[in-house]
């Protein structure tokens, strides 16, 4: 009786009547409250409440994050690439063609003293991203732009490996890593006498000007994690006690043991030495690995307190560590890239190996291990 009745109410109706009372109501089920609240995820409003109350900007959406960076259409990045930034603009560009890219060396030391001045100063800057030196790097914090990069990473609305972000700022990315080898030149030393373990370069054998030291001791700094401070000072003692060759720039020292007139250096960047390597036809320089292997930061990158265009930056230092980014840094600069992006060059040869590192949580403590490092070396001058 019930179909009945309803089928001669709606035979006084035309089709188009008919369709005109069913779409509203298919209308409105779609917009819902309640089926609009399920779409939000409570866990990043919270996040983003709670990185707020810090004084943290904080976006819930990577699709917000890209609109505003639409919006925005430049990114200017001070960096420290030696062959890449070509390569990365390309790629960083195929990526997001909207953003016009404009990639600059930070430059020395000198350099980098200047930037800080003129932030200290609060003079106006028409960078988006900086490039902090690992020396000054709590010289930079305060001047880099409250996004909690950390937060987002960690609930993937970045994709960043969190280890590469400094938990204690949550807005710097250590995008690239050196670890430390031991160089030798194979015609001059042999396989079996090559240094096995750091104290072997303490060995009589070894005394009176028969291996390289650099005398700006990054690569040591490590060690004071893996092995503790009191380690390295006595190491460093034991190696000035050793009378070797100071030196400076890795490059020039690893295009003489490559050329036959030095024979073995004490501690090299891989990456320098696998430069010269390739360029060595007769591949006489070896680039050895020895545990626990140093690691260090290398490239730092943030985004400016004041930037133009803060959301590119975003982009870009996500776009950096990512596979794409660290495989381009990787080919070009050569190996210079970070442990924590699995897939890459240093993630492949710490692999299951004892590693020493410098991260984000001990940074600061870096100058002062360099400084003590220098005063057991004596102050030393180098020879070249």
């Amino acid at each position: 009786m019930r179909i009945l009745f309803l089928n001669k109410i709606l035979g006084s109706f035309t089709l188009l009547q008919v369709a005109l009372i069913v779409l509203p109501t298919v209308h409105v089920v779609a917009a819902s409250p309640i089926a609009f609240a399920q779409t939000v995820n409570p866990a990043l409003v919270d996040a983003k409440k709670q990185a707020e109350s810090k004084g943290f900007v904080f976006y819930t959406s990577r699709d917000e994050i890209i609109a505003k960076a639409r919006q925005e259409g430049r990114l200017r990045a001070l960096v420290q690439f030696e062959g890449s930034s070509s390569q990365i603009t390309k790629a960083f560009n195929k990526k997001y063609p909207f953003i016009n890219v404009h990639l600059e060396d930070s430059g020395g030391p000198e350099a980098h003293h200047r930037f800080i001045r003129e932030l200290q100063v609060g003079a106006k800057t028409e960078w988006d991203v900086l490039n902090p030196a690992i020396e000054i790097y709590l010289d930079y914090v305060p001047h880099v732009k409250k996004i909690d990069i950390l937060g987002m990473a960690e609930r993937r609305v970045l994709q960043i490996p969190t280890k590469m972000i400094d938990p204690s700022s949550r807005n710097i990315v250590i995008s690239a890593q050196a670890i430390g080898v031991v160089a030798y030149n194979k015609e001059r030393i042999s396989e079996e006498r090559a240094p096995n373990t750091w104290e072997d370069f303490l060995k009589p054998e070894l005394k009176g000007r028969k291996f390289l030291v650099d005398i700006r001791p990054h690569g040591l700094t490590p060690l004071a994690v893996g092995l503790g401070e009191e380690w390295l000072v006595k190491y460093a003692q034991g190696l000035r006690q050793q009378e070797p060759i100071w030196f400076r720039s890795q490059t020039t020292a690893m295009t003489g043991i490559a050329a036959g007139e030095f024979a073995l250096h004490q501690l090299t960047n891989y990456h320098s030495c696998m430069r010269v390597r390739k360029k060595d036809p007769q591949k006489v320089l070896v680039c050895k690995v020895i545990e626990p292997i140093p690691v260090r930061p290398l490239i730092a990158q943030a985004v400016v307190n004041n930037a133009p265009h803060p959301n590119s930056a975003l982009l870009f230092l996500e776009f950096l560590a990512s596979p794409e980014g660290q495989r381009i840094m990787d080919e070009n600069e050569p190996h210079r890239s970070s442990m924590y992006v699995p897939g890459s060059e240093l993630e492949k040869i710490v692999r299951g190996r004892k590693v020493a590192v410098v991260d984000t949580a001990n940074i600061h403590l870096v100058s002062k291990w360099m400084k003590m490092i220098v005063e057991a070396f004596g102050f030393p001058r180098a020879d070249r």
